[in-house]
């Protein structure tokens, strides 16, 4: 009797590790943490990034590295002080094997200690925090967005060539705000110009009446400014309502007018923007993806879409690797690194640091699209400032 029990526990202790391994291999679904906005100011760019996933996830029939995929989603609320308990319910309480999010920096940097911490893969589809590929990079911590310094730094680079010697700022006080301040700077005084002034004010704050009258006493030939969402349609609002747009040109990256167009209307017209997407590629690669995203949620893709697609292709491309097993950390990892990004904006590699390395357009407001005008800096790769891996 006690053979055939000892019998019996062994089939079944052999049962379940074949169970485990086919689950390891592909057999249970992917648990894919979406924590992002989807409510407040960064709502609709929350919305966006999920679109722009999903769809990437619909193309391979459902499936990454031959498994399911299954989403469990968090909003953030674009709220630092809520983000460590988001984040660890995602990881302690729901146990997912990677997360996606998100859009607010301040938010991104307690995403990225909690990855870091636990070894969880985290792919952010737009944060653009300096030191998530600066001093806080990891292996298990990749973008598919870009760094606050790439654009604001390629948009200093044109602002110098076209001839503007003095530049104010002005921008929210908080993380982003601040990193693309920087790298505007740091790419407008390399090439010969100087900012005279930093304005900011608290985030979200769109109160920017005081804020133009000193712009306007001042006289700069320049104004650049980090604006997304909401504050970016009051923004060029109230800047053309004084009419500084006819004497003062409004510079920012292209978050000062994605996905806001339809509000701003004739307000941003002619306005010049610098990112890693814009309209009118016309490559066959965009215009596949702009087709199937339309058709897919009745809605015109931007470059937050992108990223949320991107993000998924970098997931593709690492659990491709490992045959959909999670375990192999390191060499899922690795593939991602060493991917060659397929994206609508533009094939990309990985930087050292997980940094998209990637071209910057300068682009043009027309009608309602930010139209391509040519490339303002050439696979432009962040610095990445204290990264030590």
């Amino acid at each position: 009797m006690s053979i055939r029990i000892a019998r019996t526990t062994l089939t079944a202790l052999a049962l379940a590790s074949l169970a485990a391994t086919a689950a390891a291999q592909g057999g249970d679904k992917i648990k894919v943490g979406l924590m992002l906005p989807f409510s407040g100011t960064y709502a609709a760019l929350g919305v966006a990034i999920e679109n722009g996933f999903k769809l990437y996830v619909q193309e391979q029939g459902g499936k990454l590295g031959g498994r399911e995929i299954e989403y469990v989603k968090v909003d953030d609320e674009s709220d630092p002080a809520k983000a460590t308990d988001n984040v660890n319910k995602l990881i302690k309480r729901d146990n997912v094997d990677v997360i996606v999010g998100t859009v607010h920096s301040g938010v991104a940097m307690a995403m990225a200690k909690a990855a870091k911490e636990s070894g969880t893969l985290l792919i952010i589809p737009n944060a653009g925090a300096d030191a998530v590929t600066g001093p806080m990079c990891a292996p298990n911590i990749f973008r598919s967005s870009f760094s606050n310094w790439q654009p604001a730094y390629a948009m200093g680079v044109v602002a110098a060539k076209e001839g503007k010697k003095t530049a104010i700022t002005l921008t929210w006080k908080y993380a982003a705000g601040d990193e693309s301040v920087n790298g505007f700077k740091e790419g407008f005084e390399k090439n010969g110009g100087k900012v005279v002034k930093q304005l900011t004010l608290p985030f979200p704050n769109v109160e920017f009446q005081a804020l133009l009258t000193e712009i306007a006493a001042a006289k700069p030939d320049a104004v650049y400014s980090f604006m997304a969402g909401g504050g970016a349609v009051k923004l060029v609002k109230d800047y053309a309502a004084a009419g500084l747009n006819k004497s003062i040109p409004l510079y920012g990256p292209g978050f000062l007018t994605d996905g806001t167009l339809d509000a701003q209307g004739d307000t941003a017209q002619g306005m010049l923007t610098t990112l890693h997407y814009a309209d009118g590629l016309n490559t066959p690669k965009d215009n596949a993806f702009r087709a199937a995203y339309a058709q897919a949620f009745k809605l015109q893709p931007d470059v937050y879409s992108v990223q949320g697609y991107d993000a998924a292709q970098m997931l593709g491309a690492g659990l491709a690797a490992t045959k959909g097993d999670f375990g192999k950390k390191a060499e899922l990892s690795a593939a991602i690194q060493k991917a060659k990004i397929d994206s609508p904006r533009g094939a990309f590699t990985m930087s050292r640091a997980h940094n998209p390395v990637q071209d910057m357009y300068l682009r043009k407001v027309e009608g309602k699209e930010n139209k391509v005008v040519g490339v303002a800096v050439k696979a432009l790769a962040d610095p990445a400032r204290g990264c030590r891996m």
